[in-house]
């Protein structure tokens, strides 16, 4: 499977590569739609990311935070406090730093029981935002986990042949174990869809999603997505190998 990538250096690097290719589409996006929806992943990688958007300047003083909508492609099942909420990641280095009306945050709901309330709850959001169709988030950002996750897909998830519901909960061998994200009935309608990603420790998964034919599916999530423009792969040097 031939990738688009990008290899920088180290997380900053690939970091800010990746913030170059979201402000013009944010531009792009508000001038064409009257405002900008993308989808926040979680996790050690996009942390910098957030963290440069709201404290470099040129990033953050081109940003038209009024017409930009923050919704995410997946959700831990803990509190919105819980250090290990995906919201509260990005609350600590993007939302609380930035001039972002509090209404165009879209956090997925963690405080309703069961967790499937919770998927239930945040479709209907994106419905209330999006209209009747899949939703196409202007700039959706994933990743891929220890264990080759992306969202909160895990390998052999029923939820990848999901085509119906825009969001589900699951279970998976992981901690927490229980979370919400969007199947990809959202992800393969993503405008511009960027993975970062970042380490050593992802590089024989990377590998193996290059390998992959479609005689020879490989197991990783991230290969089922295939929106109609091609992600864009930023790698730091680590991770390429």
């Amino acid at each position: 499977m031939k990738l688009d990538t990008r290899t920088l250096p180290d997380l900053v690097s690939l970091s800010r590569a990746a913030l170059e290719e979201v402000l013009p589409i944010i531009q792009g996006a508000v001038t064409k739609r009257g405002r900008f929806a993308i989808a926040l992943s979680g996790g050690h990688t996009p942390e910098k990311m957030f963290s440069l958007w709201a404290q470099t300047a040129q990033y953050r003083d081109k940003t038209p935070w009024d017409r930009v909508h923050l919704f995410w492609s997946d959700e831990r099942y803990v509190p919105a406090d819980d250090p290990r909420s995906n919201y509260h990641m990005a609350r600590e280095t993007l939302i609380s730093r930035v001039p972002i009306p509090a209404e165009n945050v879209h956090p997925i709901p963690t405080s309703l029981t069961p967790p499937e309330e919770c998927a239930t709850a945040y479709e209907a959001e994106l419905r209330k935002f999006f209209g009747s169709e899949p939703p196409a988030f202007d700039v959706q950002l994933l990743g891929i986990g220890e264990e080759g996750h992306t969202a909160s897909l895990f390998p052999g998830s029923p939820v990848l042949d999901e085509k119906q519901r825009w969001v589900a909960a699951v279970r998976v061998a992981a901690e927490p174990p229980q979370r919400i994200t969007l199947t990809p009935v959202v992800l393969n309608q993503g405008r511009n869809t960027f993975f970062l990603v970042a380490g050593e420790g992802k590089r024989a998964i990377l590998s193996a999603i290059r390998d992959e034919s479609s005689s020879k599916p490989s197991q990783y999530p991230a290969a089922r997505i295939h929106p109609a423009t091609k992600p864009i792969w930023f790698l730091d040097q680590a991770a390429a190998g």
